[in-house]
């Protein structure tokens, strides 16, 4: 409801288009973050006991997957916000 009132407040201004920019920013720069924060930790494992480095790697690469789709559900929303 407030979200609504907020869209149409600003819609048709500079605002909508400034807080779409900032928005799809901010969610891009959080999963580049996330996802540089997984690939440290995994390297960190697989140095510490080798033998694991098979389940450490696919458990990255699936929380990097899902860390990169919710990046692009809020780009998506990001862009929907500005029409």
């Amino acid at each position: 409801m407030l979200l609504s009132i907020l869209l149409q407040a600003v819609t048709g201004s500079g605002l909508a288009q400034l807080g779409t920019g900032l928005g799809a920013g901010l969610s891009v720069i959080g999963a580049g973050l996330g996802i540089g924060k997984i690939g440290q930790s995994a390297m960190e494992g697989i140095a510490r006991q080798p033998e694991a480095a098979g389940e450490i790697r696919m458990s990255m690469i699936i929380a990097a997957a899902l860390i990169e789709g919710v990046a692009l559900f809020a780009v998506v929303a990001c862009a929907f916000i500005i029409k």
